[in-house]
């Protein structure tokens, strides 16, 4: 998971619609965001935690009020108040848009009752350009690139980070490990196949009636909501065909301007150019999708292969395998009494003997056809599956260049843009602002439509559901020996799954263990050494007598030891999920948000966890206040930063006093009084 960018609306301090936050992705994988205590530093790591998992970390105050109390006051009495916090992030090479809504209502006391069921809404970037909704439930696909119980290890409060260590087995950090590990999925595996055992077992006692009594009323209501929401889409791709025309109105009047004519040819060219480029990716993602289903199955049967030729070799070696001597072509010679070199085959003779010896080597035709046939499709398997990798691995590199191709063009679009909207001609400028509000208009349409979709797909499976209970009154015949048999398979997977977890587990504990000790040496001045239990439970040992003694860490020794734990898994996960794609979380990249992780630190911890941050996540994201900030730690990190951030807290008080950050000689405000006599916050970004 890579973060992109970050948007809330009334969501605690921050009133309104927020300048978009955008995460630092490239080689400077760190984004800083400065805020005083109170200017919603805080807030901003939980509105990540809330949006992903509805969640919240532990030290998020009155975490059942998120609306903003300024939205709550110019509210009218009885009405709904709109709060959400919305997302971008990409995984494996597609864009998600994640987005989770509330509502509150205002009483006529002035205050603010929220309801506690919160939406939430996904849509994906296709390789068209267009954003449609997943095939499955958001939360499934969030908890498969980021499992909910592991966000304690890349949403966290710094300054609680050594609760981590001191309370592993409150804060569930070993089923949280084994999560990461892809080992849960066996123990749940194990779980699901004991409860079909025991349902099974039920099944074999009794098979029960079912109940259709509201189905056809059940049917005809959600058939009515889905007209009605087909029909809005009618209406929706009316909207985007409308609005597309407009852009090409507006494009034409640009390229009709002397001055941006240029301009808007290079956009043009650009733009096409984008959009042949998407089409060839479009078309070589369908080639490897149609080459993986027709050949995929060769790299499968690879170690069979491997055991057919093992067999086919000594069988050759002992002439146990016929050579192409067939049985009748024997028996012909003989009955002729003349081999095909022209020498008599006399009987009692030593050539008639030698001859006739080979029909004990020669097999019965049939045998000897098949065995010939199956050892040449087994060697040509072999060569399919070398082939088809080659294949994959080619198509994978046009992939990869057509992707970067498409990055650079967007690029250079938003440079023309960028140079159209500060042309200095007035109608220029207004004409490039009126093709972006448009562009606007037409993603917010799709993003509707999208969602349409999901209730659509909803609604129809349910539908389909309901269809099949229909049918299902007339299948009620016995089923005891099917079930019997299922029965017997489940308890044998069982057993094969636990064998199966203990080995990957033992393999994975004793690489992460070294990985934390390496990272905890790096960090740390004092001799101890970590190490991890069966159960991923870290401790820290004293190794200098000889003998391993467990020592009690200070609070910076476990703030230490909770990051090295971190970085230990990040960077073994990325290893083994690459090779165990199948039981790992499907993830080779992973963020890291940290609100004040210098706090309890002194000077010298603070310089090595700020030299060592950036290297233990793909992406950094640390939230700070001035005093965190200083020294040493902005000495350390200003090298991997390529994204800064100003929390700009609005106090009410009358007698405020004004605060100032400053950034490369530029002074930015921390706190302001406020305007309005209302204490909320406001996002400026660091030029």
């Amino acid at each position: 998971m890579k973060l992109k960018t970050i948007k809330l609306y009334n969501f605690r301090q921050f009133y309104g619609e927020t300048p978009e936050i955008q995460f630092a992705t490239g080689q400077k994988n760190t984004t800083i965001i400065h805020g005083n205590n109170g200017a919603g530093k805080t807030t901003i790591l939980n509105a990540l935690t809330w949006v992903l998992y509805g969640t919240f970390t532990a030290a998020f105050a009155n975490a059942q009020q998120l609306v903003n109390k300024r939205a709550v006051e110019e509210a009218i009495a009885g009405k709904f108040i709109e709060y959400y916090v919305e997302i971008t992030f990409e995984h494996d090479y597609k864009s998600y848009q994640l987005k989770r809504r509330g509502y509150a209502t205002k009483t006529q006391d002035n205050e603010a009752i929220e309801d506690g069921e919160s939406q939430l809404f996904m849509l994906i970037a296709g390789d068209d350009g267009c954003w449609q909704p997943p095939l499955e439930s958001p939360v499934d696909i969030i908890g498969r690139i980021l499992p909910a119980s592991l966000h304690q290890y890349f949403f966290f409060d710094g300054e609680r980070i050594d609760h981590l260590i001191r309370y592993q087995k409150k804060t569930g950090l070993t089923e949280a490990t084994k999560e990461l590990l892809g080992i849960k999925i066996f123990e749940r595996s194990v779980e699901h196949l004991k409860n079909a055992r025991r349902r099974l077992e039920e099944e074999l006692r009794q098979i029960g009636d079912v109940k259709t009594q509201n189905i056809l009323n059940q049917k005809q209501q959600l058939e009515q909501e889905l007209e009605e929401i087909q029909r809005r889409q009618a209406d929706i791709d009316d909207q985007i065909t409308n609005k597309q025309q407009q852009k090409e109105q507006l494009g034409e009047e640009l390229l009709h301007l002397q001055e941006a004519e240029n301009l808007q040819t290079v956009k043009n060219n650009l733009e096409t150019n984008y959009q042949e480029t998407r089409q060839q990716l479009i078309r070589l993602n369908q080639t490897v999708k149609k080459t993986i289903s027709a050949q995929g199955y060769t790299v499968l049967m690879t170690e069979l292969v491997e055991r057919c030729s093992s067999l086919f070799n000594p069988l050759h070696q002992s002439k146990e395998l016929p050579h192409g001597i067939k049985k009748p072509f024997v028996q012909k010679l003989l009955h002729q009494q003349r081999c095909i070199c022209g020498t008599d085959l006399i009987a009692g003779t030593l050539p008639y003997q030698n001859v006739q010896n080979w029909m004990e080597q020669a097999a019965h035709t049939d045998v000897e056809e098949a065995l010939i046939r199956l050892e040449t499709q087994t060697q040509q398997i072999e060569k399919q599956a070398a082939q088809f990798w080659e294949t994959i691995d080619d198509h994978q590199q046009q992939i990869t260049a057509l992707r970067d191709k498409l990055g650079d063009l967007e690029q250079e679009l938003e440079t023309v843009k960028q140079q159209l909207r500060e042309y200095p001609d007035q109608k220029i400028k207004q004409l490039q602002q009126d093709l972006d509000a448009t562009e606007k208009e037409v993603e917010t349409l799709l993003l509707e439509k999208g969602r349409n979709e999901i209730q659509i797909k909803q609604k129809t499976t349910d539908l389909e559901k309901l269809s099949k209970q229909l049918n299902q009154e007339k299948n009620k015949e016995a089923k005891s020996q099917l079930v019997q048999n299922r029965r017997d398979a489940t308890e044998q997977s069982i057993d094969c799954i636990k064998q199966l977890k203990a080995n990957l587990e033992s393999r994975f504990r004793a690489k992460l263990e070294k990985k934390v000790q390496q990272i905890f040496s790096a960090i740390s001045f004092t001799p101890y050494q970590p190490k991890l239990n069966d159960h991923y439970e870290l401790s820290l040992v004293d190794t200098t007598t000889g003998e391993e003694k467990e020592v009690a860490a200070s609070t910076g020794e476990n703030q230490i030891l909770s990051l090295s734990l971190i970085g230990g898994i990040i960077d073994q996960v990325r290893h083994w999920s690459a090779n165990h794609t199948l039981i790992a979380p499907d993830s080779s990249t992973f963020p890291m948000v940290m609100d004040s992780p210098f706090g309890s630190l002194d000077e010298v911890y603070r310089r090595q966890v700020a030299k060592a941050l950036p290297s233990l996540a793909n992406q950094l994201v640390v939230l700070v206040t001035k005093t965190q900030w200083r020294g040493e730690v902005e000495q350390e990190m200003n090298h991997f930063i390529d994204k800064q951030y100003i929390l700009v807290y609005f106090s009410p008080k009358p007698d405020c006093e004004q605060d100032w950050l400053t950034i490369k000689g530029q002074s930015y405000p921390l706190v302001q009084a406020s305007a309005h006599g209302f204490e909320y916050t406001e996002i400026i970004e660091v030029d």
